[in-house]
């Protein structure tokens, strides 16, 4: 089994499955979705017929969520997974978060974080749809202190507690009510809902190694190997190259094609899913790709392997290339240019 090709085809980027956003959300289970730009192509390229709108349009229909969910970043996640997932990972977010405050110096007891978390509700129960300046705007003019650390950690703890989400797309980040947007959450079995986060985890990012899997979830590694355990005989283990991968009975493993120019966003699922980067990037070349304070950048991809950069904004995608030797074919920057191009217009 080569690795390389076998993520491509489970993430989707080769030989893509669905026709919409939300079924790729809903494969994934959470996609990063650190810059709100690069989303829309993280998702869009991964249809069939990639298109912004189409995008959009799931999105402001409440059909693909944004919140700080797993290692408290933000993630999309499918509308009807936003409540076990939440809950799955509430423990060890709520854990990060509450050390992230006291290492800002903030250190609130409980009833400040409900009068806070009550003020948020109540602006945002009046008036539908604000965004976050909005939100500390109303939080400053009713007492709240100035600091910009301590309206994000109650932000993110509204978040954490399935209070407020993802309001339609614009200019700005916008925040709702999850009642107006989902809806309440219905019972849950917490062993049944690991083992369906770990299920989407493989099938879409398979072969994967259980560091892979805590690194992406923020899970410990008791609960890893538990939601592993629970997926029973539908995960197999592979040996290569001195690591244990895990590949899920749903992943994808055939169909692969040579000569695949892949333009790849930043903050990818690619790369961002895995602690085991250097499968698919060279650990020489990782530099180009992300920085040591974990910001990523647009890269370009030849069959899997990380090459270069990319931008964007620039001319005729502004591609250069960071491994020594090598050339990008022509037709595939054209191909993989167009694609881009023709999804930000429909």
């Amino acid at each position: 089994m080569n690795p390389v090709s076998a993520r491509l085809l489970s993430q989707q980027l080769v030989s893509p499955q669905f026709k919409e956003p939300a079924e790729v959300v809903s494969w994934f289970g959470a996609i990063q979705a650190q810059d709100p730009r690069s989303m829309r192509w993280a998702v869009s390229m991964r249809t069939k017929r990639p298109s912004f709108k189409a995008f959009e349009k799931s999105f402001n229909e409440g059909r693909i969520i944004r919140a700080h969910l797993l290692r408290c970043t933000w993630q999309i996640v499918p509308a009807e997974d936003y409540h076990w997932i939440r809950r799955v990972i509430y423990d060890k977010g709520l854990s990060v978060l509450n050390g992230w405050a006291a290492a800002g110096g903030h250190r609130l007891n409980q009833s400040d974080k409900t009068r806070i978390l009550s003020l948020i509700e109540k602006v945002l129960g009046e008036r539908g749809c604000l965004t976050e300046q909005e939100i500390t705007d109303y939080l400053r003019a009713n007492g709240v202190p100035e600091e910009r650390l301590f309206y994000s950690f109650h932000l993110r703890i509204a978040e954490l507690e399935g209070l407020i989400c993802s309001g339609p797309l614009a200019d700005k980040s916008t925040y709702m009510l999850v009642s107006q947007r989902i809806g309440e959450a219905v019972p849950f079995d917490k062993d049944d809902a690991l083992g369906r986060l770990t299920r989407k985890y493989f099938r879409s990012h398979g072969p994967a190694t259980l560091e892979d899997f805590i690194w992406w979830s923020g899970l410990s590694g008791r609960d890893c190997k538990r939601g592993i355990a629970a997926c029973g005989d539908a995960i197999r283990t592979i040996k290569q190259g001195g690591r244990e991968y895990y590949l899920h009975e749903e992943s994808r493993t055939k169909g692969f094609r040579s000569g695949n120019v892949l333009l790849l966003p930043s903050y990818d699922e690619y790369l961002i899913g895995y602690k085991s980067r250097d499968v698919v990037l060279h650990p020489d070349h990782a530099h180009h790709a992300h920085d040591k304070k974990g910001i990523f950048r647009h890269v370009a991809a030849l069959d899997g392997e990380i090459v270069g950069n990319w931008h964007p904004s620039a001319k005729d995608g502004g591609i250069s290339v960071f491994k020594e030797g090598l050339s990008l074919p022509e037709d595939g920057i054209k191909k993989s240019l167009e694609q881009f191009y023709a999804a930000r217009k429909r």
